[in-house]
């Protein structure tokens, strides 16, 4: 299949479909969907591509560079990258929700070796351009809706969460509260489910104010907290879905005269560096993110997913215990063993 045939069976011309190709704008988009089928059909791949040697490049397009969480995934697929004889090309998308065009743009006018993509969900169009293009993606940690199309490497958050919770029911706990991350993900949805899961486990009743959604970073966990140490009768643990999240409520239970964890138990998820610096230092669920990006590397450059590769690996998370957690006290329990409340005034 050419260029040229594909050009007459969508009715355009040749430097049209070379467009489409070359993920440039300038199509009209009923137009760019009528040729990338037809391409996708026909399984085209520009010539040579295939068959290429490897450039020694990989390209890692991530959202921001401002949290731990992103300097974890880095330092992993630099230091498999480096392993494997292999240089990175970073693209920062900050934070934005539309697509990196302009990556794609460069993108079709060099080569790759293949694209990593660490953000919250990729389009479709994304991916066709890419496998137009030959280019083998990976996803680390797709929280967004999976694509069948885009694999994807995460973590077993049901898992961590239910872990989590366990952890400090079995210290005694029963006001436990949760802030997950943005409602619609993927992972916060995840964390929140294992999180009932235990509960219901212990038949420990959950009150709809004890689940609240953050943003994963400070500012969302501190807002969260706030509304939690609120209610008449708050919290005596707090799950939060991001350690930037358990950030944020030690800033409240701080800012309210509340000791960690004598008054206030707190968990966090991904068990980044700065857990090691927190006072008390934070009990946390490690997410292997370092291994998640290594892995997302290494699949790339050894193992190019095809159509048969599965569309996502989970590596297992773990509960690492620090300072943060403790048994409940007196006055906490005390409060604790009273009958939940539902009411409107609480929420």
């Amino acid at each position: 299949m050419t260029i040229a045939s594909i050009a007459a069976q969508a009715g355009v011309s040749v430097a049209t479909v070379s467009k489409v190709l070359n993920g440039r704008d300038e199509v009209a988009s009923a137009t760019r969907e009528r040729v990338q089928q037809l391409l996708d059909d026909a399984a085209y791949q520009r010539r040579g591509r295939t068959a290429a040697k490897r450039v020694g490049l990989v390209d890692v397009v991530i959202p921001t560079l401002d949290t731990p969480w992103a300097f974890e995934v880095l330092r992993g697929a630099e230091k498999e990258a480096n392993r494997l004889g292999t240089s990175l090309i970073l693209t920062v998308t900050h934070d934005q929700h539309d697509q990196p065009r302009e990556w794609i743009k460069t993108l079709a006018g060099r080569r790759t070796d293949g694209a990593v993509f660490v953000v919250s969900r990729v389009h479709q169009q994304v991916v066709k351009r890419l496998r137009t293009l030959s280019v083998p993606l990976v996803v680390v940690d797709q929280v967004g809706r999976s694509s069948a199309d885009a694999p994807s490497i995460g973590c077993t958050n049901w898992a961590g969460g239910f872990s989590a919770t366990e952890h400090l029911i079995d210290l005694g706990h029963r006001r436990i509260a949760v802030i997950g991350g943005p409602a619609e993900m993927m992972c916060s949805q995840e964390r929140i489910a294992g999180y009932e899961a235990a509960m219901s486990r212990a038949q420990i009743p959950v009150s709809r104010n004890m689940i609240r959604h953050g943003d994963f970073y400070v500012g969302g966990g501190r807002k969260a907290a706030a509304a939690l140490l609120g209610l008449r009768e708050p919290p005596t643990a707090i799950f939060a879905g991001s350690d930037e999240q358990a950030r944020g409520v030690y800033d409240e239970a701080h800012a309210r005269g509340l000791r960690i964890p004598q008054d206030l138990s707190v968990v966090g998820f991904d068990d980044v560096e700065v857990c090691e610096w927190m006072s008390p230092r934070l009990t946390t669920v490690r997410q292997p993110l370092d291994q998640m990006a290594a892995l997302a590397i290494r699949t790339v450059l050894q193992n190019p997913p095809s159509g048969d590769t599965p569309t996502r690996i989970e590596l297992a998370t773990t509960l690492v215990v620090r300072d943060s957690t403790a048994p409940p006290s007196a006055a906490a329990d005390a409060v604790a063993a009273g009958p939940v409340r539902d009411s409107a005034t609480d929420a």
